[in-house]
């Protein structure tokens, strides 16, 4: 099964050659990664607004060729966690092949994952970071998760299935999660409300970024994948979290009574 591309020449430009040329200034913006990485989070908005975050954020990880994708599900078609278990994503020009072996083994190995193709199929929140992937390394291979389960104990049990599926692999597999920051609001508070969100990521705090950001009506779209993340690579021996960049869509716009908040974050 191939995902066809659904956002492209709307989120990020229509063919490989422009695509390509744009991923790549962003990524140049990056300092050279320091220290393997187990995860990344980064925005999944049109790249004029977002893609500087991402390719700074992206550029500066060093992650291996299998990657796990977690990220939110805006359509709210699917199961609550959602895995595409075969075949490939597609974007113009390229594509980036799912590794089925592992999730295979995911499926198998955590109860409440089921392989469900429904929640991606118009889900735009992870189409929109493969080419960064891509341009990083073509032969990255991924299992993209589509993440709408908001029961924490039910997030935080499937970390762990997922600790135990990962710690099986033969091979070392990253973490990519995709999610926004607050939106349409103004930015003062934006970056105020924000802040506290990122705090708990940068504290390694699972529980605390999700009861945060649901006690103080924090519009973070990527919450519970990243409270999922976040369990995962504390699981896998994190140990540190950098907030590498941190902007808003008024760069883009100059409009600073309505934005949306765009986070890079890096955790090994």
């Amino acid at each position: 099964m191939r995902r066809s591309p659904i956002v492209a020449g709307q989120f990020y430009p229509g063919t490989k050659t422009a695509w390509e040329q744009q991923v790549r200034t962003y990524l140049a913006q990056a300092t050279a990664p320091q220290s393997p990485s187990l995860m990344a989070m980064v925005p999944h908005a049109g790249y004029p607004f977002s893609g500087p975050v991402a390719g700074k954020t992206l550029g500066a990880a060093s992650l291996p060729e299998t990657l796990l994708l977690l990220g939110p599900n805006h359509t709210g078609l699917g199961k609550a966690l959602a895995l595409w278990s075969r075949g490939a994503w597609d974007i113009p020009g390229a594509s980036l092949a799912i590794e089925e072996k592992l999730a295979g083994a995911i499926v198998h190995g955590c109860p409440h994952i089921a392989s469900d193709e429904a929640a991606h199929l118009r889900e735009h929140s992870l189409e929109v970071i493969l080419p960064f992937l891509w341009a990083l390394n073509p032969r990255t291979r991924i299992v993209p998760l589509a993440v709408a389960e908001h029961h924490l104990p039910t997030l935080l049990e499937t970390a762990e299935h997922l600790h135990t599926v990962l710690g099986r692999q033969q091979q070392q597999v990253g973490i990519v999660v995709s999610s926004d920051m607050s939106h349409f609001i103004s930015e003062q508070e934006a970056k105020h409300l924000d802040d506290m969100a990122l705090q708990r990521i940068l504290d390694l705090d699972p529980e605390g970024l999700y009861n945060t950001v649901r006690n103080n009506r924090i519009s973070m779209c990527g919450v519970l994948p990243m409270t999922l993340g976040l369990q995962l690579v504390k699981r896998m021996g994190a140990v540190s979290a950098k907030l590498v960049d941190y902007a808003t869509s008024a760069d883009a716009t100059g409009d600073r009574s309505q934005v949306v908040g765009y986070a890079g974050v890096l955790l090994s």
